[in-house]
């Protein structure tokens, strides 16, 4: 069966003066901020839509990861992720860009090219990654505690 996760957000008046609030409907999210200074400029407190991006990229590749460890008989112990979303403007639009992913693991008897390895086929595997394939530069960056 599939699943279904929804979101909702709410917007008042215009892009640049205008702002918003967003929350996940699980109840896990609570209603934050949103607006398009928090996207282009300092967030002051507010989230952006590419946070949340990274977000759930992060959260999406550290399972992917720990799978991918555990069917290698590794299971890790720990890991960290940090994403990183590139919101840049691209000619007269603006795009997500880049997606840079940083991950530290504690995973007991594998070597560093063993994690690296597995780091890079969880970035293939992780249905987030897939989702932006095509769309986003994905770079993974790897390394052991």
């Amino acid at each position: 069966m599939a699943a279904k996760r929804t979101a909702q957000a709410v917007w008042e008046h215009d892009l640049v003066h205008g702002s918003g609030t967003v929350k996940g409907m699980s109840g896990a999210l609570p209603e934050v901020p949103v607006s398009w200074a928090s996207r282009t400029e300092a967030p002051g407190g507010k989230t952006s839509p590419e946070e949340l991006l990274a977000a759930a990229h992060a959260s999406c590749f550290c399972m992917a990861l720990s799978a991918g460890l555990g069917r290698m008989q590794k299971p890790p112990e720990r890991l960290a992720v940090s994403a990183t979303a590139t919101f840049d403007k691209v000619g007269d639009a603006w795009k997500v860009t880049t997606m840079e992913l940083e991950v530290t693991g504690t995973v007991p008897g594998i070597t560093p090219a063993q994690f690296e390895e597995a780091a890079k086929a969880a970035s293939l595997g992780c249905p987030i990654s897939s989702a932006l394939k095509g769309n986003v530069a994905i770079s993974v960056h790897a390394k052991l505690a």
